[in-house]
């Protein structure tokens, strides 16, 4: 139910979000344009194949130069912002720019414009280094370890990313416990085109604290249970399980997620591809789930809780939601 009350004042963090997926639409026609490439609809596809190749498209135009690539983490950074966004943490691959550099080059680099950025607005930013799953679990412990030497540069968590089916979570275990001891948080995909098997093995073998999707999960009371004890979270994309097949939005699980006592944050996913901000999914889930606010601000708070923001900045959000929530409604006044 929509009480009047601003979504865009809510403070909340952005935890699932896919810098290739992440280029606003003008920029993806402006820059192919100037490439003399061709810009696909990226809200066109009608296949997980066809929405595959908007990812491509973005690659292409980034890796023409260093600037395009660093204009992508700012205009990630303002549109976050825009939306409420207090802490902004992008999922992210350092190695697909060889022709820029060395991977920490490039990584230094992105670190460097996202911090820069997020100074102008006064939030937060960070980076998810994210393995693919189909290079194979040696590739994610090369990336486990360097994602470790930048744990105090930006760098905060370890992802993994690509077909869940094929490449299922247990043979990754080592990378994800050399990510754990080197203070990275364990934030793998699981149960979005997979079942809730995935899940549990993302919990009890690669040591996750949270989950990209996992939406799967709500199909196994037994397994709700184990995350709401063990306080794992789930970063839940409304838009993008809808158009994905994978939840259809008026039947979304968000809502018995949450009845189960499982923490859920909300993530835009990639917005090139199916055209929403984290602002939109915060107000699709008030009018097409009907999440009361005081819900919303739960959702907001798990976000920023579970977070790899710093204490500081953690505290003064959670203040604020505080103080979003005793804002008189204003139908009521």
């Amino acid at each position: 139910m929509d009480t009047g009350r601003d979504l865009r004042l809510l403070p909340k963090a952005e935890l699932h979000l896919h810098m290739l997926g992440a280029m606003r639409a003008a920029t993806l026609e402006e820059l192919s344009a100037e490439a003399g490439l061709p810009a696909p609809n990226p809200r066109g596809f009608t296949t997980f194949a066809e929405f595959q190749t908007m990812f491509q498209a973005v690659y292409d135009v980034t890796r023409i130069r260093p600037e395009n690539l660093m204009r992508l983490v700012r205009e990630i950074v303002d549109d976050a912002a825009a939306d409420g966004v207090v802490w902004v943490q992008p999922h992210f691959d350092p190695n697909l720019y060889p022709s820029f550099g060395p991977a920490e080059h490039v990584l230094e680099m992105a670190l460097a414009e996202g911090h820069a950025a997020a100074a102008r607005h006064g939030i937060g930013f960070g980076l998810t280094l994210g393995a693919m799953r189909h290079l194979g679990p040696d590739w994610a412990v090369s990336m486990a370890h360097f994602a470790g030497r930048y744990v105090d540069a930006g760098v905060r968590a370890l992802g993994l990313t690509g077909d869940e089916v094929a490449f299922p979570p247990e043979p990754f275990a080592e990378a994800f416990a050399i990510a754990r001891e080197a203070g990275l948080t364990a934030a793998p995909h699981a149960g979005e085109l997979s079942g809730p098997d995935s899940v549990r093995a993302a919990v009890e073998v690669l040591g996750a604290t949270r989950i990209a999707h996992g939406v799967q999960a709500v199909h196994d009371p037994e397994l709700l249970a184990m995350l709401a004890e063990r306080k794992v979270t789930l970063d839940v994309c409304l838009t993008s399980n809808d158009l994905l097949g994978v939840a259809p939005l008026a039947q979304h699980p968000l809502p018995r997620l949450l009845e189960a006592g499982v923490g859920c944050s909300l993530g835009a996913d990639d917005p090139t591809m199916f055209g929403v901000g984290l602002l939109d999914e915060y107000r699709l889930a008030r009018t097409e789930l009907g999440l009361s606010d005081h819900q919303l601000a739960s959702l907001a708070r798990t976000s920023i809780d579970t977070s790899d923001a710093p204490p500081a900045l953690v505290a003064a959000a959670t203040a604020r939601i505080g103080e979003w929530l005793a804002v008189e409604d204003s139908r009521a006044r």
